[in-house]
């Protein structure tokens, strides 16, 4: 069998398109490519040619964003094989629908069925029983944020294949790459018939549905372990993944769930990012960096490198602490996102914060007892340099390593501590004024 079918072409592909291919893979042709809606027919000189092209282009060469299939055409008498497609949507285009069936094979007919319900039902005829069979297979597509795709693929792929193994189907997911800062969804594509793909939605579905929940339990416990922070407000999590509202009871008998934090509370966090990621982080020609500035209102500077073979670079982060928190979000996703670490890894970044040289020993704690409280409750790690020179504003640093919330949950908790120790600075300076004029 010489004769060639060449499917899953762009509605824009042309002979010339075809003729370019075959002549890149040193493949010769008998005759000129019969170029039809979505597939194409080409002799070639013999069988062994024919079987060349097979191997060298189906599913491996690109025209106009498509693969394309390359496979032997089947002679007419073969042609018997037909099939019944329901249950199709009132709303569907004809169009989309024969898009749909060309992926498969050669269509010779396509009719609508008379029936009284509200779904179509159309007869199928395609070219061969064995393209008429790959038609059974639907192609599910489900969009899932990418906060709950690692945990429902599990360690090693073990969720996603036992899925795959109790509902006999197969299961696909988009890359990485493809995800944006504003399309933090991946497709997850479910093949298998209507019956098997069914299954495997609810089992997936199910999977989501307990990461979210879990979330939502973080959620509430860093909403009281990072005072001040709504964070059902920072965008940083998929729009349904709101907070639950709060627990019945009298008005009265509860504080305001997320108290704002005064605009005029300003930080500035040193965090320490893999230097490759500069790029991704500014985006071209600065504008991710600007995008993430505005989002978060908080200034957001790369510090130069301090050798040209540094592999960290400083972010200088300077705002109030919600907009820390969301600029510090952002750039931890997007660090994930551009794959600077194993997708099986958390991002962990190191963050800088200067106290004052006199405050320290509070950070630290008699015998170092608060930044272990600190450690523990964080899960962070937080070092307290010894032996370091104050700079020139008499301050230190105070090193944060850690995933994104144990970095959050350290750093308010270093805040508090800071403005503990002004308070009482300035009750003492209260106290210590000039004494009053006493009566004789």
């Amino acid at each position: 069998m010489n004769k060639l079918y060449i499917g899953n072409l762009s509605e824009n592909a042309v002979p010339s398109d075809l003729e370019s291919i075959f002549k890149d893979a040193k493949i010769p042709v008998s005759g000129p490519f019969l170029v039809k809606t979505g597939y194409a027919f080409v002799d070639c000189p013999d069988e062994g040619w024919a079987l060349k092209a097979i191997e060298a282009l189906s599913g491996k060469v690109e025209l106009h964003g498509k693969l394309i299939e390359v496979e032997h055409s089947v002679p007419k008498r073969q042609r018997i094989r037909k099939l019944q497609i329901r249950n199709i949507p009132p709303h569907l285009q004809w169009e989309v629908l024969d898009s749909l069936l060309v992926q498969y094979g050669v269509v010779e007919s396509c009719e609508q069925v008379n029936t009284d319900s509200e779904t179509a039902v159309v007869n199928v005829t395609y070219s061969s029983k064995d393209q008429a069979r790959h038609t059974e297979e639907i192609p599910l597509k489900i969009l899932a944020h990418n906060n709950f795709v690692g945990r429902l693929i599990g360690k090693e792929g073990r969720n996603l294949k036992k899925i795959e193994q109790d509902t006999d189907t197969k299961i696909t997911i988009s890359p990485l790459q493809e995800l944006t800062l504003y399309n933090p969804e991946r497709t997850i594509t479910v093949k298998g018939n209507v019956e098997t793909c069914a299954k495997a939605e609810e089992e997936i579905m199910k999977k989501i549905r307990e990461s979210y929940e879990n979330d939502i339990a973080s959620m509430n416990l860093q909403a009281h372990l990072i005072p001040g922070l709504n964070l059902n407000a920072l965008g940083l999590f998929p729009p349904t993944a709101g907070l639950p509202p709060p627990a019945s009871g009298p008005p009265s008998a509860m504080a305001p769930p997320y108290p704002q934090f005064e605009q005029s509370e300003t930080e500035t966090v040193h965090l320490f990012i893999p230097a490759l990621s500069v790029g991704a982080i500014i985006g071209k020609q600065g504008q991710h960096i600007k995008q993430l500035s505005r989002f978060a209102g908080a200034s957001i500077k790369i510090a130069p490198a301090e050798a040209p073979d540094a592999k960290v670079r400083m972010v200088i982060i300077t705002g109030p602490p919600e907009a820390q928190f969301k600029a510090q979000g952002r750039i931890y996703g997007k660090i994930k996102e551009e794959n600077f670490v194993s997708p099986k890894e958390e991002v962990k970044l190191e963050a800088h914060i200067r106290v004052p040289s006199f405050a320290a020993g509070r950070v630290i704690g008699k015998g170092g007892k608060t930044v272990n409280e600190l450690q523990n409750l964080s899960s962070a790690e937080v070092v307290v340099p010894r032996d370091q020179t104050p700079d020139e504003n008499d301050q230190v640093v105070v090193k944060i390593t850690g995933h994104f919330y144990a970095c959050q949950v350290a750093q308010r908790k270093i805040q508090e501590i800071l403005t503990q120790v002004k308070q009482h600075q300035q009750q003492k300076a209260l106290q210590s004024g000039p004494p009053q004029s006493r009566r004789k």
